[in-house]
């Protein structure tokens, strides 16, 4: 007596298994962002806008090395996006590259968010995005700093809902 079975229940032997191909791991697609962020953090390193001494001078208006970088990166990444924009440049996705426009409203999310912002990097000398830099350089004493951002931004995103927009 012979017994039918599913066709999915069959096995597949070495010979009779179709050829699996092998994608590329998700992490080895993630390199040259790596090397990318080493280098900018190298370069942050070098140019003293993580150093905590250049942080609080700029708080105290005793120094315009910080005016300095943050101007010329904001008129940098300005110019980017106006030329991007003009020339119709497309995305890794395909969407047109284009800032979409800023609902103001009374403005309190801005003043109140930037403050708490500011207040937080006057306080620990670090602004979280070069964070894994200073890390990285071997003040480990930042850990503390990037939890904490860490803890704010999971606050932030639990109140969101909340929060008068």
């Amino acid at each position: 007596m012979t017994t039918t079975r599913h066709p999915s229940a069959q096995q597949l032997t070495p010979a009779s298994a179709p050829e699996v191909r092998r994608s590329e791991p998700a992490l080895r697609g993630l390199v040259p962002y790596a090397i990318a962020g080493m280098a900018l953090g190298i370069i942050l390193v070098k140019a003293e806008v993580v150093s905590w001494y250049r942080i609080q001078e700029m708080f105290r208006f005793q120094s315009f090395h910080m005016y300095g970088v943050l101007g010329s990166a904001f008129l940098t990444a300005l110019m980017s996006i106006q030329l991007l924009t003009r020339i119709g440049a497309r995305g890794r996705t395909g969407e047109r590259i284009a800032l979409p426009p800023k609902v103001l409203g009374k403005g309190f999310r801005y003043w109140i968010g930037g403050s708490i912002f500011g207040v937080g990097w006057a306080l620990s000398g670090a602004c979280p995005g070069p964070l894994f830099a200073l890390v990285g350089s071997g003040l480990t004493v930042y850990v503390a700093t990037g939890i904490a951002a860490l803890l704010g931004t999971w606050t932030y995103g639990y109140l969101r809902p909340r929060l008068p927009h």
